[in-house]
């Protein structure tokens, strides 16, 4: 059973940092290309940054630029998003996202709210 488990949302001021980490079981996660996405409320959900199975470095939405680095862990099966300097409009649920040639899995979101 694949399974994909984020973690570390929540609620930040502007301006403000925050991690998420995602957590991979019922796959060889070293194959997997990862992607971290993020729908906001009425919007569809969009690509934020992913990162390849060969430990290539992040490729990020222009939105984020400057502000977000991905980074993966084979050993521990895991994938990081560092936020910084949040703004109200990177509020969405942001989702873990695993891709190998036809194998596409998803995780269930987790929360980011920045709000003062």
């Amino acid at each position: 059973q694949v399974q994909l488990v984020e973690s570390g949302g929540g609620l930040v001021q502007p301006g403000g940092s925050l991690r998420l980490s995602c957590t991979v079981s019922g796959i060889t996660f070293k194959w997997y290309d990862m992607n971290w996405y993020r729908q906001a409320p009425g919007k569809e959900r969009d690509l934020v940054a992913s990162i390849s199975h060969d430990l290539g470095t992040g490729v990020y939405a222009d939105s984020v630029k400057g502000r977000f680095t991905i980074s993966r862990d084979n050993a521990k099966n895991a994938v990081y998003l560092q936020m910084t300097g949040l703004k109200p409009e990177d509020t969405a649920v942001y989702y873990c996202n695993a891709h190998w040639t036809s194998d596409i899995y998803w995780g269930q979101g987790t929360q980011v709210t920045v709000s003062s």
